[in-house]
């Protein structure tokens, strides 16, 4: 049972989950109605395991690393729960499971972007551009805003604008998400030599950096309603969700507690939750 903990634990299960949420939002808003819940059920283990394929490279590149952080000293290759050779062998493996289930299953284009996707966070990320440059999670945020996208693919079977769109807003918001929680952890990734925003440019310009995405996050936020993507219940929620967004990052920009960037960063997850609920509330409400 341990063992089987230290694998689940080695997926960052809470990241995945919020990956599927999102995949399961441009499923739902890819058609009219369902069609079949057993389909989306198959394509979201498809683009699970690929996910959690991806955490777990993530994980065995960067356990040197984690092993020196408080944020994820706790992590099963930094405790010596699992060896570096088992957790690589059951990346492969869930991967290319997961790849298959979306060929075989879904359709080769769901596949080909969940791959892409992988090797964007698990390779380009993980292995470049986090050591590479302060932009890296502006770079590398692309990989982890696909989820809605391969989700429109699996019912599609095409590159929907509208679903370009979801990827836009998760690509806009995650530089606050993340930059609000660097800040927070600026010391550690200092200790690391991994240049976050907050080690290369400061905490001050970071937090500018943050209030400057979220006013380009608020202005993204309403897209979805402008293009007639969605109607009065969306856009109500968009500019509520945004406007609190918007006062967490003015906030932690004038504080000097470090506590108001943690909960910036704790706010910024249940916005991405809400603004996506909202969007599937907008949607059936108004087909019903």
């Amino acid at each position: 049972m341990t063992l089987l903990k230290s694998y689940y634990h080695l997926c960052k299960p809470n990241v995945v989950y919020m990956m599927l949420i999102c995949a399961f939002v441009g499923m739902l808003l890819a058609e009219q109605t369902v069609t079949s819940y057993g389909y989306l059920f198959i394509s979201l283990t498809g683009i699970a395991l690929c996910s959690a394929s991806a955490a777990a490279i993530n994980q065995v590149v960067d356990r040197k690393t984690d092993a020196s952080m408080t944020r994820t000293d706790q992590r099963p290759l930094p405790q010596g729960e699992l060896s570096a050779k088992h957790a690589s062998i059951f990346a492969l493996v869930i991967g290319v499971f997961g790849a298959l289930i979306l060929y075989f299953y879904v359709n080769t284009l769901t596949m080909t972007l969940t791959i892409a996707s992988l090797i964007g966070y698990a390779f380009i990320y993980t292995i470049y551009l986090k050591r590479a440059t302060p932009q890296n999670i502006v770079i590398g945020g692309l990989a982890g805003a696909a989820p809605p996208l391969l989700g429109w693919a699996s019912v599609s079977n095409t590159i929907d604008p509208y679903a370009l769109l979801l990827v836009l807003i998760i690509f806009v918001w995650t530089p606050p998400h993340f930059w609000a929680l660097a800040i927070y952890r600026k010391d550690e990734y200092a200790k690391e030599s991994i240049p976050m925003l907050p080690v290369t440019h400061g905490v001050v310009f970071t937090k500018l950096q943050i209030v400057l995405y979220t006013i380009i996050l608020f202005i993204v936020s309403i897209l979805p309603y402008v293009v007639l993507m969605s109607g009065m219940i969306y856009l109500v929620s968009a500019v509520l969700l945004s406007s609190a967004f918007l006062y967490y990052s003015i906030k932690l920009y004038y504080s000097s507690d470090d506590k108001d960037a943690m909960r910036t960063f704790q706010f910024s997850i249940y916005y991405i939750f809400l603004i996506f609920l909202a969007l599937l509330l907008d949607h059936f409400i108004i087909l019903s």
